[in-house]
């Protein structure tokens, strides 16, 4: 009897450390065969990744820094100061803080800084970005090189640090004539980096079976340099080629007006896509929120009945009073309760997944990574944001990872902004 009492002791401890070992295995925390094959249940960021320095290597001097008389006191395109306390490379400007010490900033194009920007995704738990690449840039030496060595960085560290990496073409600036430039580049990066080959490639986020790839920029009404047409040529080929297709779409899509083209191809290109993403930011305060919290849910129905997925979006303020003048208006992020609202209110609607804009955008404040909570001294054309007193400079990446949190039912459900231990 006490061997049966042994054995049946054996049997069922290991039954309980096997079946801890599948439990723990759906983790991609330690799984070494992790891999990404949907998007739902993950929360994204967008990673502009455009920053440049004169001694950075790029030759591009103080790219998307700089204001119209460079990047010195009162000459300035960013309105919030990155905390570059944690980084490897740190480069010298020539604002200062209020004791009279230097001020320093960080360059994109270093591959120990997009390193320590997916170490704190990782830390955070937010699943992963998507770089943005801009058809404008690439069709120049200049610009392909500098997002090549940012992307590069990227895909090394998704892999070291397990996040989900996707490839975001931006077609601002794009002119009707080039969606070769976009699909002969994708291609280019298919090859290079084995996006097909989830063995090879295992952070490439996948969709519906297929690496998933964005076009961002379609049915907007702003006199743009190419049409549904040139759009339609790229979604084809891509779909032809064996890829799930996300859209960046106007916030205004399903009724076609307001930011939207009023023309129902759009509605054709989008049943053609995998996922749709309207962009919000800017659209709303916290006060005048609720109107698209309705709106969002309506897409959502929409969307159902039409077999695509939808995907919110949210952001934690706006200020762009350096790139734009003073005179412009700015969003207040409220200690984070705006991000929050929007987070939660989409959770609550039905949202699968969340499109957190932008990572590193500091240039129109909506950037989410750790920034500073003392800023240099300002001056009219260089006046910078810091984060509000009391709260950390990580406080709107740990927003982001306790929503990821909620969005997998980890925690409550609650529009309530949490407060940090």
């Amino acid at each position: 009897m006490k061997i049966k009492s042994i054995l049946l002791s054996f049997f069922i401890l290991t039954c309980i450390v096997s079946c801890g070992q599948k439990q723990n295995s759906t983790s991609k925390e330690n799984d070494k065969n992790y891999k990404y094959d949907s998007y739902n249940g993950l929360v994204m960021a967008g990673y502009q990744g455009w920053f440049n320095t004169p001694d950075d290597g790029a030759n591009r001097g103080w790219y998307h820094y700089k204001g119209k008389k460079g990047f010195c006191p009162g000459s300035s395109s960013v309105d919030y100061w990155a905390d570059v306390s944690e980084y490897e490379k740190t480069y010298k400007t020539e604002f200062v803080f209020p004791d009279g010490s230097p001020a320093y900033t960080f360059s994109s194009y270093d591959e120990s800084t997009v390193d320590t920007h997916f170490r704190w995704m990782k830390e955070y738990g937010l699943d992963g970005v998507f770089m943005q690449r801009f058809v404008n840039e690439i069709k120049n030496p200049s610009g392909k090189n500098h997002f090549n060595k940012v992307l590069i960085s990227a895909m090394k560290a998704a892999q070291k640090y397990q996040r989900a990496i996707c490839v975001m073409y931006d077609l601002s600036g794009m002119r009707s004539g080039d969606e070769k430039v976009l699909l002969d580049d994708f291609d280019e990066l298919v090859k290079a980096y084995d996006i097909k080959d989830q063995k090879k490639n295992p952070s490439y986020l996948h969709h519906n079976g297929k690496p998933l790839v964005v076009i961002w920029g379609v049915g907007f009404n702003d006199n743009r340099a190419y049409g549904l047409s040139d759009i339609e040529i790229m979604v084809d080929k891509l779909k032809e080629s064996g890829f799930s297709i996300m859209l960046g779409v106007p916030t205004y899509w399903r009724t076609l007006t307001s930011d939207t083209m009023e023309d129902p191809k759009l509605h054709e290109l989008i049943r053609k896509s995998d996922i749709i993403m309207p962009w919000f930011v800017g659209r709303y305060n916290e006060a005048s929120y609720s109107p698209f919290a309705k709106l969002i849910s309506e897409d959502i129905a929409w969307c159902k009945e039409n077999k695509v997925d939808y995907l919110p979006l949210a952001f934690p303020g706006f200020s762009w009073k350096n790139l734009k003048g003073d005179n412009t208006s700015q969003i207040p992020r409220n200690r984070g309760s705006f991000l929050w609202k929007q987070m939660s209110e989409s959770i609550k609607a039905g949202a699968k997944s969340l499109y957190i804009a932008m990572f590193d955008e500091i240039d129109e404040g909506t950037a989410i990574f750790k920034c500073a909570t003392q800023v240099p001294v300002g001056i009219s054309g260089s006046t910078f944001v810091p984060i509000e007193e009391g709260l950390q400079s990580d406080h709107y990446l740990w927003l982001v990872g306790e929503a990821g949190k909620m969005l997998r039912k980890e925690r409550d459900l609650t529009t309530s902004l949490p407060q940090r231990k």
